[in-house]
């Protein structure tokens, strides 16, 4: 069961990182370089499958990591797995509570009645998803060590 659920949460959260890293370095900059209206069309369209599996990969790997923290007998493993628990939070918190509430106002959003009065969003999501992305990458590679010191 150990292994299982070792492979799982090594699964998941090396997923959430690598999503939001390509996120990061290849969809956002793409977003940023598009007119406001096609923005707003593509953003739609990519929010589709992320909202619904994500959050469900990250708060996985906040339970086995939080678990195997409990169960740990090292101090070294149980540190690891603690601050990777707390590092995937941190993810789960920054999606839930900044860019969600972002990609809900896009989604509401229609790009004809875009005018010179919008408030373009991009930047600031951006710098939220830079925050989570750092959030699931020190996630993944916490996680990593404390699997590999259990």
């Amino acid at each position: 069961m150990v292994e299982t659920l070792s492979v799982l949460v090594l699964l998941g959260t090396g997923l959430v990182a690598g999503v939001l890293f390509a996120v990061a370095v290849s969809v956002m900059p793409a977003l940023i370089a598009m007119e406001p209206e096609r923005y707003v069309d593509t953003h739609k369209l990519l929010g589709k499958r992320y909202d619904r599996i994500m959050p469900f990969i990250v708060s996985g790997s906040v339970v086995i990591d939080a678990a195997f923290a409990v169960r740990a007998d090292a101090t070294g493993p149980r540190v690891l797995f603690i601050a990777a628990a707390l590092a995937m939070t941190g993810v789960a918190v920054v999606s839930q509570t900044r860019n969600v509430p972002i990609n809900n106002r896009v989604k509401k959003t229609r790009p004809d009645e875009l005018g010179p009065g919008w408030e373009d969003p991009r930047g600031q999501w951006r710098d939220w998803h830079l925050l989570r992305t750092c959030f699931a990458v020190a996630g993944c590679s916490l996680t990593a060590a404390a699997v590999v010191l259990s």
